[in-house]
């Protein structure tokens, strides 16, 4: 995903200290909340719209202390886009019972929704530098009743960040069975290190990242059976450049993403990242963004 997390205070002000020209405390707990729209919904530089526009919201509340807790949801396709058969056949996933077994005929799957819940610590210490240790759980709400050689997409992620004033290095690591849908993938891994660094007076920030996605070099044979691939052909690297603007109350975005993902496996009929369309959902991608908080 990239997810517009904004914060601004909801919460009633607590009253001014009079006469004493202090400032106000922080409060102890903030509330906030976000709604974005985006051209295509980019996660670790892959669609998860196959190029079309998602409406995207979130809240979310913070402690005094550092801790906080959130939600976030955005429409989304990427999981029945999938292809259940192979590169010359196709067949989404949302009806895959034309393609035999371990499908069945008259059952299908159905996901159009990403909801994601999480809660943590952050901080600052040494002056300029930071750090966020929490839990996410990426929930797909819907249908799942002719999985095949898939499972569940749902999610549950520990991760772990450390930053430098607009520089943050942060590692993700799944704890859940499996990593959104893909068996045996338990302990997949996400490094990122992104910075957004503010363009003198201008108002302008210059987005940079590169990511890496792991998965455990399992054989899961009821996917890629005789293809010559494993669960390291999911492995790939993302970079990301953007723009980001505020103007009149708004965040505007514009990024360029590129992810080196793998089509096929080695039989080039068994797809990695094709999907059911016939396209790869990583590689490259622009996205336009407008968001707004409250």
């Amino acid at each position: 995903m990239q997810k517009i997390i904004l914060a601004a205070c909801l919460g009633a002000a607590l009253p001014a200290i009079a006469q004493t020209g202090e400032p106000n405390p922080v409060p102890e707990h903030s509330f906030s909340g976000n709604v974005g729209v985006v051209s295509q919904y980019v996660f670790r530089g892959l669609s998860q719209t196959n190029g079309k526009p998602a409406i995207q919201g979130g809240l979310d509340y913070t402690h005094a202390s550092g801790l906080y807790a959130g939600t976030w949801l955005s429409n989304i396709s990427w999981f029945t886009d999938q292809n259940a058969g192979v590169k010359n056949a196709p067949v989404s996933l949302a009806s895959p019972g034309s393609v035999g077994a371990p499908y069945s005929i008259g059952a299908s799957n159905a996901a159009s929704l990403e909801w994601d819940f999480y809660a943590g610590y952050k901080n600052t210490f040494a002056g300029d530098w930071n750090y966020d240790v929490g839990l996410i759980h990426y929930y797909y709400p819907g249908r799942f009743d002719n999985l095949g050689a898939y499972r569940q997409p749902n999610t549950t992620e520990v991760y772990g960040a450390i930053g430098y004033k607009w520089l943050t290095l942060k590692y993700s690591r799944a704890i859940s069975t499996y990593t959104f849908g893909v068996n045996e993938s338990q302990g997949a891994s996400y490094l990122d290190l992104s910075a957004l660094i503010p363009l003198g007076e201008s108002g302008f920030s210059l987005q940079a990242h590169v990511g890496r996605q792991d998965y455990p070099g399992k054989v899961n044979v009821g996917y890629w059976a005789a293809s010559g691939g494993d669960n390291n052909y999911f492995d790939y690297t993302d970079y990301k450049l953007g723009l980001t603007k505020e103007y009149r109350g708004f965040n505007f975005g514009l990024a360029w993403t590129y992810a080196d993902t793998k089509s096929t496996a080695p039989d080039n009929n068994t797809t990695a990242y094709m999907n059911a369309f016939g396209k790869n959902i990583g590689r490259d991608r622009v996205a336009l963004s407008v968001s707004k908080t409250f």
